[in-house]
C-alpha cells in the first residue's frame, strides 16, 4: 500500500471512530444526563509517570489508533471557554487543554495529530466525558465527590465561589431574603443545586427558574422574570463585564460553596490523568501560570476586549503552590 493510501486509509478509520463516539456521547448524554460524578484521588498519589506504556492507557491507545483528540468546549463561559470573533474556541481553561494536546502529541510521537473539537453544555458535558466522548472537558466544571462517581478531574485550575446576584434597588442582601421569591440559576450546575437543597433544608419556598447556559439565567434577571441570579462569581463577573449596566446589578459578598473547577477526563484512565496532571503542575510549578492568569482574568479579552479585572484568589494561590485534586470545599478555605 502507499503512504497516500495508508494515511487516507488511516483518516477514513478515524473519521468513522470519532463520528461513531460522538453518536454514542449524545445518545448517551441525553440517556445519562442527571448521572453524578467519583470520589477524588489525591493528586500527590497520582505523580506523572511518563515511562507508562500507551496500552495500560485507553483515552492514550485510542489516541494513538485513530490519531485524533477530541476537547469539548464551551460556546459562552468567559473567559474559560468560549468562542472569539472567526468562531474558534478559546480561554483559560483551552490553552491549559492545548498544553495537554501538546504533551500528547510528544509523547505519541504525532506531530499531526488532529484535535477535534466538540460543543458542550452544562447539560450535557458530564455525560460526553464519562461515557468516552470526550478525551478532556475544557470549560467550567467543578469537581464533586458526587461527579467523580462517574468521571474523573484533573488537578484544580481554578477555585471559585457560588454567590447571589440581584439588582442593587431591590436591597436584597443574602439567601434568607429570597423567601417567596423567583431565583435563576442554570441546568446542570452545583448552583442549581445547592439552589434547591437550600430551598428545601429551610423551607424558603422559593420558585427556581433553570437556564440553559448562564447568559439565559442572566438575562432572566435582567428582564425581571427572576428576582435573584445564582452562579459561580466569576462567570457573574463576565456577564457584568459585556453589560452596559453594570452598576445595577449586586453581587452578595457571601459565597454559597466553593468550586473548584478540574478537567473532565476518564476515571478510569489514571495513566492519562496523570499525564495531564503533569502538565498542569509543570505550567504551575514554572510560574507560567501567572501569566496566563493575568492574560485571562486581568487583561482585555477577545472579542469585545472585556476585562474581568479579578485579582488571583488566596484559595488559588494555595492550590499553585501546594496542586491537589481534592473535592472537598474544605480544602479551599
Amino acid at each position: 500500500m502507499s503512504d497516500t493510501a495508508h494515511f487516507a486509509c488511516r483518516a477514513a478509520r478515524a473519521d468513522r471512530h470519532l463520528n461513531s463516539r460522538l453518536r454514542l456521547g449524545l445518545l448517551g448524554a441525553l440517556l445519562a444526563f442527571g448521572l453524578g460524578t467519583a470520589g477524588p484521588v489525591q493528586a500527590q498519589k497520582t505523580s506523572a509517570s511518563p515511562a507508562a506504556p500507551i496500552a495500560e492507557s485507553p483515552t492514550l491507545q485510542r489516541i494513538s489508533d485513530t490519531g485524533v483528540i477530541v476537547l469539548g468546549y464551551r460556546v459562552g463561559s468567559i473567559p474559560f471557554s468560549y468562542l472569539d470573533a472567526r468562531l474558534k474556541p478559546i480561554g483559560y481553561s483551552m490553552d491549559l487543554c492545548f498544553k495537554v494536546v501538546d504533551a500528547v502529541r510528544q509523547k505519541l510521537e504525532l506531530p499531526d495529530l488532529e484535535v477535534k473539537l466538540v460543543p458542550v453544555s452544562s447539560a450535557t458535558r458530564l455525560a460526553l466525558v464519562a461515557n468516552g466522548s470526550l478525551d478532556l472537558e475544557c470549560g467550567v466544571t467543578t469537581n464533586t465527590a458526587e461527579r467523580a462517581k462517574s468521571q474523573g478531574f484533573s488537578i484544580t485550575t481554578f477555585v471559585s465561589e457560588s454567590k447571589i446576584m440581584t439588582r442593587k434597588a431591590s436591597d436584597l442582601n443574602g439567601i434568607d431574603d429570597l423567601s417567596g421569591l423567583t431565583v435563576a440559576s442554570t441546568i446542570g450546575t452545583t448552583s442549581i443545586q445547592y439552589l434547591h437543597a437550600l430551598n428545601q433544608s429551610r423551607k424558603l419556598n422559593m420558585k427556581i427558574l433553570m437556564a440553559q447556559e448562564d447568559p439565559d439565567a442572566f438575562r432572566m434577571l435582567q428582564t425581571g422574570r427572576a428576582d435573584a441570579y445564582v452562579m459561580d462569581d466569576v462567570l457573574m463577573r463576565s456577564l457584568l463585564a459585556q453589560t452596559p449596566n453594570p452598576g445595577d446589578f449586586v453581587i452578595n459578598d457571601t459565597p454559597l460553596s466553593v468550586e473548584p473547577y478540574g478537567l473532565g477526563l476518564n476515571r478510569d484512565d489514571p495513566v492519562f490523568k496523570q499525564l495531564v496532571d503533569a502538565v498542569i503542575i509543570g505550567i504551575y510549578q514554572r510560574g507560567e501560570i501567572y501569566a496566563l492568569y493575568q492574560k485571562w482574568f486581568q487583561a482585555p479579552v477577545p472579542p469585545k476586549g472585556i476585562n474581568l479585572q479579578m485579582p488571583m484568589s488566596e484559595s488559588f494561590k494555595r492550590v499553585i503552590q501546594k496542586p491537589t485534586d481534592s473535592s472537598d470545599p474544605a480544602r479551599y478555605r
